[in-house]
């Protein structure tokens, strides 16, 4: 697992995490160091990975497999840092960091939808207006405050141990794209206290140099559009944040990731075969209960904030509905099917089958036997004849055996058999399992060190 960033003195920095399975049948991730590299060539970062590799009395032809960012110079397929390594290994397999790739995702539909980039763009206005002082951060804090004391007499919302926390504004970072959730549910949980605020200083002549802003915002608040785009992220945010929670945790190993990104997917398209008309009464509620206007879905659609001589001539139903909603959402779709498609298949077809749940179902023996073909230098042939024959005693083992039973991922398989000693006795299957359980589903070690090694310098 590598990863490549510049200091606080500019200098090029590579770090380096090693991924492998300890003698109790865990994968685990070490950080081996961080070298300075004269420049962030391909060639010149798999010069600095040997060099660190053999100083620990390691070789690039036992690496099996690779984790990188996507950069163009890592996973390049003429010059790449992928290729020149597989030049030398040719098992070690790249895996595109599962994080990174859900990144990408989001960063292209945000781009790509004009609707979705007046959003941001309008949320970053917005961010720029109530955190420019304390002062307005404190307006803020009041209005939320008299808001909730409100709905209390009202009955609307309930007291207890957790509820009503204190909300802020954070401010997203482009770089961790789901880091717009948090942002997005404050600024629905908290929109009547936000308007409150923002009329107030559109009131006031001390702020009258920000009014053209101020004024604006009011506006693009007010909007059916601002509304409308901010539940449609709030949906798909949520849904892919927590699967970019779930890729970035440590145990998890490459079936279960792959299951997870399946599970996005669906969710797209159930959102968009059938969860219309539950999202548009979702978003007239919250108009109707903060007294705006919604649009009837067959008139004309007047854009808001845009001249009229860009928009076409068509209803709001055309735009909303086709444009927007399902425009996002095709989008979504598409960008996972690219961005998670990038994985030999076949390699992955076949790692499915050492999958233990539900009694080891999706167990196929000659799967397995193709994926030791994956690994020549490390399954020969007269191996495979081995593993042939342990497999079919494996899978009749583990079956009856009580000890298997209720696993439901590859690092729960590996731990149970050398609790059981199996490993040993299966020693060929076990190999495999090895294989299969050092592909890595994210970089997060790597960006880890860097993180902690900017703090340690500052």
């Amino acid at each position: 697992l590598a990863d490549e960033s510049s200091d606080i003195s500019h200098k090029e920095q590579l770090a380096l995490c090693l991924r492998y399975v300890d003698k109790l049948g865990r994968p685990c991730e070490h950080f081996v160091g961080v070298v300075h590299v004269d420049d962030t060539s391909s060639l010149s970062l798999k010069n600095a990975i040997e060099a660190l590799l053999v100083t620990h009395g390691l070789t690039m032809t036992q690496i099996r497999g690779q984790g990188y960012d996507g950069a163009s110079n890592m996973k390049g397929g003429v010059r790449g840092l992928k290729t020149l390594i597989m030049q030398e290994s040719p098992s070690a397999y790249y895996i595109h960091c599962f994080a990174h790739q859900l990144q990408l995702v989001l960063v292209a539909v945000a781009k790509g939808n004009t609707d979705c980039q007046g959003f941001f763009n309008q949320i970053s206005i917005l961010l720029n207006i109530v955190g420019v002082s304390c002062k307005r951060h404190g307006m803020l804090r009041n209005a939320r405050l008299e808001q909730i004391t409100k709905t209390l007499d009202c009955g609307e919302i309930e007291t207890g141990s957790g509820l009503n926390q204190e909300m802020g504004l954070p401010r997203p970072c482009d770089t961790r794209w789901g880091s717009y959730y948090k942002t997005i549910c404050n600024i629905i949980a908290m929109y009547p206290s936000i308007h409150e605020v923002l009329v107030t200083l559109g009131d006031d002549t001390l702020h009258r140099a920000d009014w053209t802003k101020i004024h604006f915002m009011v506006g693009a608040f007010e909007s059916f559009e601002f509304v409308f785009v901010a539940h449609l992220m709030y949906v798909i945010l949520g849904y892919t944040n927590e699967l970019s929670e779930c890729l970035q945790r440590r145990e998890q190993d490459i079936l279960n990731a792959i299951s997870l990104v399946n599970v996005a997917k669906r969710r797209m398209q159930q959102l968009r075969s059938d969860g219309w008309d539950k999202f548009l009464e979702r978003v007239t509620l919250f108009c109707t209960k903060h007294g705006f206007e919604v649009p009837a879905m067959e008139d004309n659609y007047v854009p808001y904030g845009k001249s009229a001589r860009y928009a076409r001539n068509q209803t709001n139903d055309d735009h909303f509905r086709r444009e927007v909603y399902i425009g996002v959402i095709d989008q979504i779709s598409q960008e996972l099917d690219y961005r998670f498609d990038e994985i030999n298949m076949e390699l992955l077809s076949c790692m499915s089958a050492f999958n233990p749940s539900n009694s080891f179902a999706s167990f196929d023996a000659q799967k397995l036997l193709r994926l030791a073909e994956f690994y020549p230098n490390d399954i020969k042939g007269h191996d495979l004849m081995k593993l042939e024959l342990q497999l079919d005693n494996y899978i009749d083992d583990v079956r009856q055996n009580d000890s298997f039973k209720g696993l439901v991922n590859l690092v729960d398989l590996s731990v149970k058999l050398v609790q059981t000693n199996r490993h040993t006795l299966y020693d060929m299957v076990y190999l495999l399992l090895k294989l299969v359980l050092l592909l890595p589903v994210a970089t997060a070690s790597v960006e880890r060190v860097f993180f902690c090694n900017g703090f340690s310098q500052n």
